[in-house]
């Protein structure tokens, strides 16, 4: 690699909005906020969580049912 072009590679903590955080490396700031992780992620913990912003899973479901 050629010295002087690559940016730095620091630790960095990435928190997530479940409360779980964890340490990483990264170039970005020293902290890294994000909103799904692995510990919360439908996929890993094997629950489905509903999402919902300005009650549109209930405007789907009062169109189309329950029968999705």
């Amino acid at each position: 690699m050629k010295k002087g072009i690559h940016p730095d590679y620091k630790e960095t903590r990435v928190i997530c909005a479940c409360g779980n955080s964890f340490v990483t490396r990264s170039t970005k700031a020293p902290e890294i906020r994000v909103e799904i992780c692995a510990s919360c992620h439908p996929f890993f913990t094997g629950q489905q969580k509903l999402i919902d912003t300005a009650g549109r899973v209930e405007k789907f479901r009062a169109k189309y049912g329950d029968n999705f």
